[in-house]
């Protein structure tokens, strides 16, 4: 009987941390990015951004630094005010990740395409995409 208590208490510990791991993989680095879009917040979203990255934004595409994507971003967004942002597709591969979503901003609507990618231990917006839905 004590041998089965310590064998139970010892595949009970494992798979606590099976879950616990299953739960840090599952990270969703869209959820901070949405809520930065929704808002229009330049400023915070910059922080997602690889130091270069290519920003597209109504078929302006860019290589930009991190620093002139955000202006480009913060100009977007004075013309443009976010009033909500929902995405409506993920997918991932290896260390790629990758968000479909439509913004509702200005009184018009845009499809906003993010490609994000591992760097060291974080992910980073390599690609931002905007267009407006005709």
């Amino acid at each position: 009987m004590r041998i089965r208590a310590k064998l139970f208490l010892a595949l009970a510990a494992l798979m606590l941390c099976l879950t616990a791991k299953a739960a840090g993989d599952s990270y969703d680095v869209f959820v901070p990015i949405s809520k930065y879009l929704a808002s229009g917040d330049a400023e915070s979203l910059s922080a997602w951004f690889s130091d270069n990255l290519e920003i597209s934004i109504m078929s302006s595409t860019n290589d930009s630094s991190k620093n002139q994507a955000k202006q480009i971003l913060k100009t977007f967004f004075s013309s443009h005010t976010p009033r909500s942002f929902e995405i409506n597709h993920t997918a991932s591969r290896s260390n790629t990740k990758y968000a479909l979503g439509y913004l509702n901003a200005g009184g018009e609507l845009f499809e906003v395409t993010i490609f994000v990618s591992k760097s060291k231990d974080r992910y980073v917006i390599q690609q931002l995409k905007i267009d407006r839905i005709r």
